[in-house]
């Protein structure tokens, strides 16, 4: 797999990296670092289930950066519906 995202202060509570896990895959979206997302990025460049999991976190998770993923997505190819409202923050509690 990826030594990077394996060693990631984001998975600080993880055994080790399961990138079929959206928990993870969430996680690395919420809390990783630059070096984490430009790892992710290049893995789900050929992976489409990796690109389609990425897709569900980002359109149920509230992150930080959603857009920018969903913008990384359409770069890889992946449709994107920008009027589809992202989760936030308040929309959680």
């Amino acid at each position: 797999m990826s030594s990077r995202l394996e060693s990631s202060p984001a998975l600080w509570n993880r055994a080790y990296l399961d990138l079929r896990s959206e928990e993870t895959i969430a996680q690395i979206l919420d809390r990783g670092e630059l070096a984490d997302w430009r790892e992710l990025y290049r893995l789900a460049r050929e992976d489409t289930g990796l690109r389609e999991r990425i897709r569900r976190v980002v359109l149920r998770v509230p992150l930080p950066c959603g857009h920018f993923w969903l913008a990384a997505l359409g770069n890889l190819g992946e449709p994107v519906d920008w009027s589809t409202p992202l989760p936030s923050e308040e929309m959680s509690v």
